[in-house]
């Protein structure tokens, strides 16, 4: 996904959460989406009216990628040190 696309689903404006990701014309932090998948929930249930019914698959996608662009230059710690 390019970084246009990516803008196409997640924004960051200081005015609403305090500048954090979020999907794009919603205030769902793209951070809570990771944190759901990272426990176990599954897309489709991500995007269903339990959850995010708002959301679709490609937001799910354009979370993914936009992690990855983060981490790809991150430094690397150790988790005793988080």
């Amino acid at each position: 996904m390019t970084m246009q696309l990516l803008k196409n689903y997640i924004s960051a404006d200081p005015g609403i959460l305090s500048g954090k990701p979020v999907f794009r014309g919603t205030r769902i932090p793209v951070h809570t989406v990771l944190e759901l998948l990272g426990s176990g929930v599954t897309t489709n249930e991500i995007i269903s009216d339990d959850y995010y019914p708002k959301l679709t698959l490609k937001h799910i996608q354009a979370a993914l990628n936009y992690s990855s662009l983060l981490l790809r230059n991150e430094e690397a710690h150790s988790f005793a040190t988080i």
